[in-house]
C-alpha cells in the first residue's frame, strides 16, 4: 500500500478542515489560538527562510524546544524542503545534545523558548556543522547572536504559501523525515531513521478505529520530542482536531480545568500519579464525604467485570453503580476537565488494576504498544477491539509473531529505516526480510491481541535461575494508595527486593490516625511503624505470585524517581542502571544477610 508523505496530510488536511482554532497556547494567563490557515503563513515562511540559508532536501535541522505551537510549524517548515527534523528533547543535556547534533551533522538549530536558547548557545563552540541558531522568543541578551524566528516568518503570504505547496508535492513519501535519538541509558545514543512512509502509514493504519475530529480538542503535554507524542500530533492535525499545547507536566492539571480536552495521550506514570491524587483527595476527606468516598471505590470494584470487560453484574450493582457515579465518579471526570471521551497510554505497559479502576469511573483508557523504531505504533486497543490487560491487537498492515524466546518481532511499513551511521547496530536488530527484534517479551492469545511482559534486557535472574519480569511487580504496587513508585531489584541474586517510595501524604494521614508526626520525609522513611504498615501492603498485593517472585525485603526512599534527579527517561520510564547505581549501598543493605532474609510481618 502506497502512502502519502507527511506534508502532503498536513495541506490535505489544512484545505479539508480549515480548522480556525487549530494550534492553542497560554499566553500569560490567556489561552490563545492559531487557525489552519495561519499556521500554514507560518510553515511557509519559514521554510522559505530556511532555503534561503541553504537549506537542501537530505540536510538535517535541530529542533530544541518544549510543547509549543513553533514545535509543529518548524517540524513542516522543514519536512516541506525535503530536509530532516532531528528533534531534541526540551531538557536535554549539553552532553547529549552536542553529540546528537555534532553525530547527525546537523547544519541549522531552531529553538523556542528562552531557556532553551540559553542551553543551546552554552555549547554553541561545541557544535562543529551548526552554521546558523533560530530563536523563537529570544531573550534580548543573546538577541544579536542568532536569527529571529518572528522575523523570518513576518513576511508570508500567499506568495510564499504557494510556493511552499509547489516545494511539498515534490517531497517523496520515501524520503527520510526524521532522525530520532533513542534515550537510552548506557552507551551513545542510536539515531532512528523514519521516513514520511513509516509516519504517515502508522497515522493512518493506527488512527483507523479512532472517531477523531475537529470537534475534539486535544491536551498535548508529553514531550514531542518523542515519537510517541509527534505520532499523536500528526493524528490531531491530520483529523482536523485543535491541540492545546502544555510546556510542562506540572501545568497539566490546570490545563485540565481550563481546555477541557475530549482526547489526549498519556504514560503509564500519568496515570499512575492521576490515580494516586484520587485516592489522596478521596482519604484527605473526612466524615461524610470520606464515607462516600470509600463506599464509591466499593462499588466501582464491584462494577469492573460489567464497566472494563463487558461481563453481567447483578441489578443492584448497576444501581449503585449509578449513584456512585452522581456523587463520585463524575468529580474525578470534573478534575479531567468533564469532557474526556478516551485517553491512550503508551510508552509502557499499564497495570492492568489501573486501567480498570479507570474504566469502572468511566474514564476510558486504550492502552497500546510501540518504539521508536516503528513510527511507533505497533499494536493498540481501540473502542471496537478493547481488551483490557492487553496492548491492543497489531494494527492493519503490521504483522507481530513471537520468537522461541518470547521476544516480539515486527514487520510492516512503519518498521525504521534503520540506525543513522551504526550499520552494525541496524543489522543486530533488523532481518534482511524486514523483521525487527523489540528487546520486549511478550505473547498473542487466541484472538490475536498482544500482552507485553516487560523489557528483555530488564528481566531479572536469581541466583536460582529464576527470571522475573519487574513492571508487572512495580505495577501491582503503585496500584496502593500507599505506594508512590518503586523499582523491584534482584538480578543474581537469591531473592526479589525493592525500593519503594511512599505515597508521603497518604502515609501521613495513616501515621496520624495512630497518634504519629514526622518532621520530614526522610524520617517518614526511616520510621519502623511506616516500614511495617507498607510490608503489610506488599504482602497484600504480592500474595498470588510465585515464591521466587515475592518481594522478600524493600527499603523506603524519601523521594521520589524524576527527570531530573536521573531516574526517569523523557517518557517516565525507570532508569534501572542510574537507580541501581544510585541507591547502590541500599541496596547491598537489603541483601546483607542472605541466609535468611527477615520475612513480611503476617497480617494484624
Amino acid at each position: 500500500m502506497a502512502y502519502p508523505s507527511l506534508t502532503r496530510c498536513l495541506l490535505d488536511a489544512v484545505d479539508r478542515y480549515c480548522n480556525p482554532r487549530s494550534l492553542m497556547y497560554k499566553a500569560g494567563n490567556r489561552w490563545e489560538s492559531l487557525s489552519a490557515a495561519e499556521m500554514l503563513r507560518r510553515i511557509a515562511g519559514l521554510s522559505l527562510a530556511l532555503a534561503e540559508l541553504g537549506v537542501k532536501p537530505g540536510d538535517r535541522v535541530g529542533l530544541f524546544s518544549p510543547n509549543r505551537p513553533e514545535w509543529h510549524i518548524v517540524d513542516f517548515a522543514i519536512l516541506g524542503l525535503g530536509a530532516i527534523n532531528v528533534p531534541i528533547y526540551f531538557n536535554e543535556s549539553p552532553e547529549r545534545m552536542a553529540y546528537i547534533l555534532n553525530h547527525s551533522g546537523t547544519k541549522v538549530v531552531i529553538t523556542a523558548g528562552s531557556e532553551q536558547a540559553r542551553r543551546l548557545l552554552a555549547c554553541r563552540e561545541r557544535l562543529g556543522a551548526v552554521e546558523q541558531v533560530i530563536v523563537a522568543g529570544a531573550p534580548p541578551e543573546i538577541d544579536g547572536e542568532v536569527l529571529r524566528y518572528e522575523t523570518l516568518i513576518a513576511a508570508a503570504g500567499d506568495v510564499e504559501v504557494a510556493a511552499y505547496r509547489r516545494h511539498a508535492a515534490e517531497v517523496s513519501a520515501e524520503q527520510l523525515a526524521t532522525i530520532i535519538y533513542t534515550s537510552g541509558t548506557t552507551g551513545e545514543p542510536k539515531g532512528v531513521m523514519l521516513t514520511h512512509s513509516n509516519l504517515s502509514s502508522n497515522q493512518t493504519d493506527s488512527f483507523r478505529s479512532h472517531d477523531y475530529s475537529p470537534k475534539d480538542t486535544a491536551i498535548s503535554f508529553l514531550p514531542l520530542a518523542h515519537v510517541y507524542e509527534r505520532l499523536m500530533g500528526y493524528g490531531y492535525l491530520f483529523h482536523g482536531v485543535t491541540v492545546a499545547y502544555v510546556e510542562s507536566m506540572e501545568q497539566v492539571p490546570a490545563a485540565l480545568l481550563e481546555v477541557r480536552p475530549t482526547v489526549g495521550a498519556g504514560v503509564p506514570r500519568f496515570f499512575e500519579k492521576l490515580y494516586g491524587g484520587i485516592l489522596e483527595k478521596g482519604h484527605k476527606a473526612t466524615g461524610w464525604k470520606r464515607h462516600v468516598f470509600e463506599w464509591g471505590l466499593g462499588v466501582a470494584g464491584k462494577a469492573v467485570p460489567w464497566r472494563a470487560y463487558g461481563r453481567p453484574v447483578p441489578l443492584l450493582v448497576k444501581l449503585k453503580w449509578v449513584l456512585a457515579d452522581r456523587l463520585v465518579y463524575s468529580k474525578i471526570r470534573a478534575a479531567l476537565g468533564g469532557r474526556v471521551r478516551g485517553f491512550i497510554s503508551g510508552g509502557a505497559p499499564l497495570a492492568r488494576e489501573l486501567t480498570e479502576f479507570f474504566w469502572a469511573v468511566d474514564v476510558k483508557i486504550y492502552p497500546g504498544y510501540g518504539l521508536t523504531e516503528t513510527s511507533p505504533v505497533v499494536a493498540n486497543n481501540v473502542p471496537d477491539a478493547n481488551r483490557v490487560g492487553s496492548v491492543g491487537k497489531p494494527i492493519p498492515n503490521v504483522e507481530v509473531r513471537i520468537a522461541e524466546d518470547g521476544e516480539i518481532l515486527v514487520r510492516g511499513p512503519c518498521v525504521m529505516r534503520g540506525y543513522y551511521q551504526k550499520p552494525d547496530e541496524t543489522q543486530n536488530v533488523l532481518s534482511a526480510d524486514g523483521w525487527l527484534r523489540t528487546g520486549d517479551i511478550g505473547h498473542l492469545d487466541e484472538d490475536g491481541f498482544l500482552y507485553v511482559t516487560d523489557r528483555k534486557k530488564d528481566l531479572l535472574k536469581t541466583a536460582a535461575g529464576k527470571f522475573v519480569a519487574p513492571q508487572p511487580i512495580e505495577n501491582l504496587l503503585k496500584t496502593s494508595p500507599l505506594v508512590l513508585n518503586a523499582a523491584v531489584v534482584g538480578d543474581k541474586r537469591k531473592f526479589v527486593a525493592a525500593l519503594i517510595v511512599p505515597q508521603f501524604a497518604s502515609v501521613e494521614a495513616k501515621a496520624r490516625e495512630a497518634g504519629l508526626e514526622f518532621a520530614s520525609h526522610a524520617e517518614l522513611a526511616a520510621h519502623p511503624w511506616v516500614h511495617d504498615l507498607l510490608a503489610q501492603e506488599v504482602k497484600r498485593l504480592t500474595a498470588h505470585l510465585a515464591q521466587y517472585e515475592t518481594i522478600k525485603r524493600f527499603a523506603l526512599l524519601d523521594q521520589d524517581f524524576t527527570f531530573d534527579n536521573g531516574g526517569l527517561t523523557y517518557t517516565m520510564k525507570l532508569k534501572r542502571r542510574v537507580i541501581e547505581q544510585r541507591y547502590r549501598d541500599t541496596i547491598e543493605r537489603l541483601y546483607a544477610d542472605l541466609e535468611e532474609p527477615r520475612p513480611l510481618p503476617a497480617e494484624g
